[in-house]
């Protein structure tokens, strides 16, 4: 049906006639039906040329299937090349909640009303999303608002400056291979003692 996009899936063509048969059996929007042989979700005559997947050789011997032939490699999945907006996103909201618990620790020792309130207003609004909780918290009491935006700020310059990447790098992937290690070793079949035993007798 017109519209109804189809899921990629591995092709081979040689069986069919190969690629002229596919160029052969072209149908454009003109006869009645929007699917074209050449695209890969029906409707595509409407999209432009750019593609994100595209037809690429099978090598032989790779995948569930030892021939040859075409198959469609897509790039669908998310992709960081551009931009990680996400993950500064998440790291200022870790950074707001690291802040308020460390102003929740200096009233608690300093200002024990302040603590209260502040305890209540943390209990009701969750410091989860840093933007709207600021917001809220600079209507109720400006001055708290201030305070953790400074903390927030200092402690990221403290974290910054003590930041090794390279060994957040190794960390990250020496759990990959442990886990991946983990893995292999749950799925194999140790054999047992009996059945290297030879019987006597």
């Amino acid at each position: 049906m017109a519209g109804v996009q189809m899921m990629p899936a591995a092709i081979d063509v040689r069986a069919d006639g190969g690629v002229a048969a596919l160029r052969r059996r072209r149908v454009g929007p003109s006869s009645g039906s929007a699917v074209s042989t050449t695209s890969l979700f029906v409707g595509g005559w409407r999209r432009p040329r750019r593609q994100s997947c595209s037809v690429r050789a099978l090598r032989q011997g790779q995948g569930r299937s030892s021939r040859g032939g075409l198959g469609i490699v897509c790039n669908l999945g998310g992709q960081y090349e551009d931009t990680f907006d996400d993950v500064q996103l998440q790291l200022m909201n870790y950074f707001t909640y690291k802040a308020v618990r460390t102003v929740l620790t200096q009233l608690y020792e300093m200002n024990p009303p302040s603590y209260r309130w502040f305890y209540n207003f943390v209990a009701v609004n969750k410091p989860t999303d840093g933007k709207l909780f600021l917001r809220a918290l600079s209507k109720e009491r400006q001055e708290l608002a201030e305070r953790v935006m400074i903390t927030r700020l200092h402690l990221y310059g403290k974290w910054i400056k003590k930041c090794d990447h390279a060994k957040m790098y190794e960390m990250i992937s020496d759990e990959n291979l442990m886990l991946m290690r983990e893995r292999l070793m749950e799925t194999v079949i140790w054999p047992t003692d009996d059945t290297n035993t030879e019987k006597i007798g």
